[in-house]
C-alpha cells in the first residue's frame, strides 16, 4: 500500500474530502486534478463573491500552502480519458498520469432541455466558478432578467440579481414554488417572501424559446402560452445532472445517468471508484432515497467513507438521516428526516407559522405510533445532532415538541419560537382528538 498512487479527478467537496482523509490515514502519493480552479473553494459561497460580500480568495477554506504542506499535489487540467488497462489518466493537453487507485469526483453540470436560443449570449446556468464569472459580464448594465425553474439555484440567482436592482421574473412550471419538494404551506411562505424582495413569480409557466436581439444577445423569452417577456439575461435553474459526458471516451467505466457504483462506492472496474454528485447507486443503501443525491453533505460523507476503503479498511457508505439546509433570501431553511410535499397515507402532520410570516415549522409523524418522520423549519435554527438523534431513536412527536427547547440553536437574544410551537401543537391535538 505504501507505493500506491491515488489520483482524484475533481477538486470539489467530495474529491478534496477524500484527499484530506486519505492523507490522515496514509502517506501514499495523492494527486488531485481540477479543471474549474487551481484550488478548492466553497461552492455554496460563490454567490457572495458576485454580491460583493466576499472576494474569491475569501471562499478558499485552506491557504494555498496547505496542499504542499500535506503532500497533496494539485494538477490544473482537463481529463480527456481513462485507460483502465494501462491504469493511467490522459489529460486534454497530452499529459499522462499513472494511478494505482482512481477516484472520479467530477460533480454536476447544469441541465438544459434543448430550448431554441438557449446558447445565446446572456443565457446561462449557475454552478461553476466560470458561471459566476460569466454572470458578471452577462448582467452588466441590464435592467431585467428571467429565471427558468423554481429550485434553490434559482433562488440564489434571484438574490444575486436583486442586489444589483435587476428586475427578476421566475418562470415556474408547477403551481407552487419548489412544489416537488415543499408542502403547500411552506411554498406559500417562500413565495410571499420572494415577492417582498421584488421577485415576480409566474406559476404554471414554461419556456418555449429564447429570442435574440439585433446584437445577437438575448432580448426576451417566449413562454408556451405565447407571452413575450423582455430581458437582458436568462438564468437556467432547472436542476443539474452528473458531470460524466467526458467519460464517453472511457467506455470501460459503466455509467447510466451517473457513474454506477455499489454500496462501497466501487465502479465495475477494479481500483476505480466514484463519489459525490456524479455518482449513481445501483441500489441506494437507504431504499427510501434516490440513487442520485446531489447535496453538499452527501458528497463530503462519500469522500470520508471512501478514504477508509482505499487505505485498506473497506467501508460501506452509510448516509444516515437525511438533512438539508438552504437560504431563501433572509429566511433560513432546514429539513431533517422526511417531509413529503403531499400528505402520505398513515401519516399525520402539524404546521405552525409565526404571525410575521417569516418563521414556520412543519412536523410529520406516523399517525398510529406517533413516531416522528421529519421536520421542516423556516426562519429559526434547530440543532442537527439533536434531531438526528431523535430520528434515529424513533422519538415520538409528543416527545419532540415537549423537548423542542433542547434543539434550539438561535442566539441568546433571539426570539424563542418553541413556546409558540408547543402551544399550537397542543391546541391542534385537542381539536383533532
Amino acid at each position: 500500500m505504501s507505493h500506491d498512487r491515488i489520483v482524484i479527478i475533481g477538486n470539489g467537496i467530495s474529491g478534496i474530502t477524500a484527499a484530506r482523509h486519505i492523507r490522515k490515514r496514509s502517506d501514499v502519493p495523492i494527486t488531485v486534478i481540477g479543471n474549474e480552479s487551481e484550488h478548492f473553494f466553497s461552492r455554496t459561497a460563490l454567490m457572495y463573491v458576485y454580491m460583493g460580500h466576499l472576494r474569491y480568495r475569501d471562499i478558499k477554506p485552506y491557504e494555498d500552502g496547505f496542499w504542499p504542506a500535506n503532500r497533496i499535489e494539485l494538477k490544473h487540467g482537463t481529463v480527456a480519458r481513462i485507460d483502465t488497462v494501462l491504469k493511467c489518466v490522459q489529460l486534454a493537453d497530452g499529459y499522462t498520469l499513472p494511478y494505482d487507485k482512481l477516484i472520479i469526483a467530477t460533480g454536476s453540470a447544469s441541465n438544459t432541455f434543448g430550448w431554441p436560443g438557449q446558447d445565446l449570449p446572456g443565457v446561462q446556468g449557475l454552478y461553476s466558478l466560470q458561471d459566476v464569472e460569466a454572470m458578471e459580464g452577462n448582467t452588466a448594465g441590464i435592467q431585467r432578467a428571467v429565471i427558468v425553474g423554481g429550485g434553490l439555484i434559482g433562488v440564489e440567482m434571484a438574490e444575486m440579481l436583486r442586489t444589483r436592482n435587476i428586475a427578476v421574473t421566475f418562470l415556474v412550471r408547477e403551481d407552487t414554488f419548489w412544489g416537488g419538494v415543499l408542502p403547500e404551506e411552506e411554498a406559500g411562505l417562500i413565495t410571499r417572501h420572494m415577492k417582498e424582495h421584488g421577485v415576480l413569480l409566474n406559476f404554471n409557466t414554461e419556456l418555449e424559446e429564447v429570442l435574440a436581439g439585433p446584437d445577437g444577445r438575448v432580448r426576451a423569452v417566449r413562454t408556451k402560452s405565447g407571452e413575450e417577456i423582455a430581458c437582458g439575461f436568462v438564468g437556467l435553474s432547472v436542476g443539474v445532472h452528473p458531470n460524466i459526458a467526458w467519460l464517453k471516451d472511457s467506455p470501460a467505466v459503466k455509467t447510466d445517468k451517473g457513474v454506477l457504483v455499489n454500496a462501497y462506492l466501487e465502479t465495475n472496474v477494479q481500483d476505480v471508484y466514484a463519489i459525490g454528485d456524479c455518482v449513481e447507486f445501483q441500489q441506494h443503501p437507504d431504499p427510501q432515497r434516490k440513487n442520485i443525491e446531489q447535496v453538499w453533505y452527501t458528497g463530503r460523507l462519500m469522500g470520508e467513507t471512501l478514504a477508509c476503503t482505499v487505505t485498506g479498511e473497506r467501508t460501506a457508505y452509510a448516509p444516515g438521516i437525511w438533512f438539508n439546509s438552504a437560504k431563501f433570501f433572509d429566511i433560513e431553511y432546514q429539513t431533517y428526516g422526511r417531509v413529503p410535499n403531499r400528505a402520505q397515507d398513515g401519516e399525520a402532520a402539524h404546521y405552525w407559522e409565526h404571525p410575521n410570516g417569516r418563521s414556520a415549522l412543519h412536523l410529520v409523524w406516523n399517525a398510529e405510533s406517533r413516531v416522528l418522520h421529519g421536520v421542516n423549519t423556516f426562519g429559526f435554527r434547530l440543532r442537527h445532532e439533536v434531531f438526528d438523534r431523535w430520528l434515529r431513536e424513533k422519538a415520538t412527536v409528543d416527545h419532540v415538541v415537549e423537548q423542542l427547547h433542547e434543539a434550539a440553536f438561535d442566539p441568546e437574544f433571539f426570539t424563542r419560537m418553541e413556546p409558540a410551537v408547543r402551544a399550537s401543537f397542543t391546541i391542534g391535538k385537542h381539536m383533532t382528538a
